[in-house]
């Protein structure tokens, strides 16, 4: 079995329906699926109750107030009661098809962490849950209408309990970098990393960036923005090409283009240092080329 974390934003206009849209969801998954919002912003502690979720309100946030996706991980550990978890962002709808991959993977690889694209899609309303077949539905209007993002948007973690204890930085939740970083680290224990996307769909509620005091701007280039990049660090960046396998509808297949990207990468960064420390042993005499120059462009003026 497993259990969903989350840190939520406040539950106000369309944030707070497509936030309760995908909880929901989790919750149906499996009736012993665990979920646990983190933090007490505005109507977490009501929606837990209305939806059957754990709430737990204490969570280490950064100078600005924005919870720690370290507190998440290490609580969630020590937390859940499922020793399978998984990590999304809390406007990610799921279905049925969700579970299954993840019991599925889980006796192939049973260390490994499950990641996928999502698929977005608007959605302003509440969904019907009440139909039986609301999963179908959601699943065919996605399809239909919806837009698959491309491999460096990574918005779901599934893992088992223990894989990153105590591992991750604290990063600053919703802002850049994390994802990327999270991948790599797993992928450099030398842990199988399983794209998903072709067997499960994932359903990202688009909405705008209204939750951050300076918007779209500040959510990728503001402070805590920075800071994010700064953790990520140098080469600390993967993506869903990255990935060693992918699970198909007809199994489970090694990704050979991730040797293709690893490779791609270290010729990139063995150009740019050799760049860099060229530009490093020949500054001085740039310098003064630089400086003979200046002193022919003076010399040329004070003859006019």
């Amino acid at each position: 079995m497993i259990t969903f974390f989350t840190t939520p934003k406040p539950f106000r206009g369309h944030i707070g329906v497509i936030q309760r849209n995908a909880i929901h969801s989790w919750k149906l998954v499996h009736p012993e699926a665990e979920v646990i919002l983190f933090g007490n912003e505005e109507g977490a502690a009501e929606v837990a109750r209305e939806l059957g979720a754990r709430h737990e309100p204490e969570v280490d946030r950064t100078s600005l107030g924005t919870p720690l996706l370290s507190s998440l991980f290490d609580r969630a550990d020590r937390l859940a009661r499922h020793d399978r978890l998984c990590f999304l962002n809390a406007d990610i709808l799921v279905t049925d098809d969700f579970l299954a991959v993840t019991k599925r993977l889980a006796k192939i690889f049973e260390g490994s962490l499950m990641v996928g694209r999502r698929c977005d899609v608007d959605i302003t309303q509440p969904w019907d849950f009440s139909r039986p077949e609301w999963a179908q539905l959601l699943r065919s209007m996605a399809r239909e209408r919806g837009r698959l993002r491309p491999p460096q948007w990574i918005d779901y973690f599934a893992f088992p309990r223990g894989l990153l204890s105590q591992q991750v930085p604290p990063f600053a939740v919703g802002r850049p970098g994390y994802d990327n970083w999270l991948l790599w680290k797993v992928r450099s224990l030398g842990v199988p990393v399983v794209d998903v996307t072709q067997v499960v769909l994932a359903i990202h509620q688009n909405h705008d960036y209204s939750h951050h005091p300076d918007g779209e701007r500040g959510f990728w280039q503001g402070v805590e923005a920075q800071q994010n990049y700064a953790l990520l660090g140098k080469g600390h960046f993967a993506t869903l090409d990255n990935a060693t396998h992918r699970l198909t509808p007809s199994g489970l297949r090694p990704n050979y283009y991730h040797w293709i990207v690893q490779a791609r990468c270290k010729v990139i960064g063995t150009r740019s240092a050799a760049w860099f420390g060229l530009l490093g042993l020949t500054r001085p005499l740039r310098r003064r080329l630089g400086l003979q120059r200046r002193h022919r462009s003076e010399a040329s003026a004070g003859t006019k």
